[in-house]
């Protein structure tokens, strides 16, 4: 199992982040991720951390497709290959309706179908084939304009991409046209409510579960006093449940539902949209944190860490709590001992999790 962080938070300045991502990759950490919601962006970070690291992997947690045109996406993640000498990782997603047509101005409709032909139209420039595609959302070249079928000028490059996806239709889609898969809003103890959809994506496409990389993960905190470290952590799921969406579409909220947490959410979101926040993060049971994050002592963090490993998880995606730069960097430290004693053990016989 390998280990991958989030970079971008906003709450240190670059240099410090930029010296966190360093020590993370003398510390063994494989991956880096970057997001964007309404902030920052999340490609130009990885063209500054490409400068500042040698090793490490860099990629988006995710980009909005819909935003850019798939062109601007290949032409972005062949220089963001280029700066980092092949360590670019492309994510992509969706995002919601709230963001898209909120913040962005553009319908949501169609979304998974959009997201399905930037990932086949960028996969045709970055191997440098001329770009001639006919779908329900892109055509390319444009009909009875004066465009022709264009080829990339930059040198190609086999850019990974992977994609966060949440609904059986878009899961299905990932396990079909994905290297990789980030979860969300997820537990490994349900984890098949995610793995099945992509396993019969991939079956279709002729592959297996097992050439994707699944990523998954939470806050790793470590104390004795692990109520302490739960009730902090009830808000921003009730957040998450109540509003990271609307009432009629809350992909988060559906993902927890399917789970078997549906009269729970519907419940949370519903005190949240009545102003009653309090409420409805004392709502949260506190199985729904530890199940969500790896928390508590050395023994109950490596204990996590078996777990999502047996569900299937490839790569564990943290973020190391700690109020300092020093604090994260002894957080991630200890991780990244326990998940090298985990992954020295054996796997358990008859896992049939990959």
């Amino acid at each position: 199992m390998r280990v991958g962080i989030g970079i971008g938070s906003g709450r240190g300045s670059w240099e410090e982040e930029a010296a966190f991502l360093r020590e993370a990759e003398r510390l063994g950490v494989a991956s880096a991720w970057s997001s964007e919601a309404w902030g920052f962006d999340a490609f130009t970070p990885l063209a500054y951390m490409a400068g500042k690291t040698e090793r490490i992997t860099l990629g988006t947690s995710i980009a909005q497709a819909g935003t850019r045109t798939p062109a601007v996406i290949a032409m972005t993640a062949l220089t963001l290959a280029s700066l980092s000498g092949g360590r670019f990782v492309l994510g992509l997603g969706t995002s919601g309706p709230q963001v898209i047509e909120g913040w962005h101005g553009i319908p949501f409709a169609r979304a998974v179908a959009r997201l399905r032909e930037t990932v086949e139209i960028v996969r045709m420039a970055l191997r440098g084939e001329r770009v001639v595609y006919e779908g329900t959302v892109y055509r390319l070249p444009l009909p009875g304009g004066e465009g022709r079928a264009l080829k990339t000028s930059a040198p190609p490059w086999p850019v990974p991409i992977y994609l966060a996806t949440l609904g059986p239709r878009s899961l299905e889609m990932t396990g079909e046209l994905a290297d990789g898969w980030i979860a969300s809003s997820f537990m490994p103890e349900h984890a098949d409510v995610f793995l099945e959809p992509i396993r019969r994506g991939a079956a279709r496409a002729g592959r297996s579960l097992a050439d994707l990389d699944i990523h998954a993960g939470g806050v790793v905190a470590f104390s004795d006093d692990l109520d302490n470290l739960i009730a902090a952590r009830k808000p921003g799921f009730a957040f998450e449940i109540g509003a990271m969406g609307s009432r009629q579409r809350n992909f988060y909220k559906d993902a927890y539902a399917r789970q078997g947490y549906g009269e729970l959410v519907e419940r949370v979101q519903a005190l949240w949209l009545a102003g009653r926040r309090d409420e409805a993060a004392a709502l949260i049971p506190d199985e729904f944190v530890i199940k969500s994050n790896l928390l508590g002592t050395d023994a109950m963090v490596k204990q996590r860490i078996r777990v999502y490993r047996d569900a299937g998880v490839t790569t564990l995606r943290v973020a190391p709590a700690g109020e300092t730069l020093a604090e994260r960097l002894e957080t991630l430290g200890r991780l990244m001992r326990l998940v090298n004693e985990v992954n020295a053990e054996p796997v358990p016989a008859g896992d049939g999790s990959r």
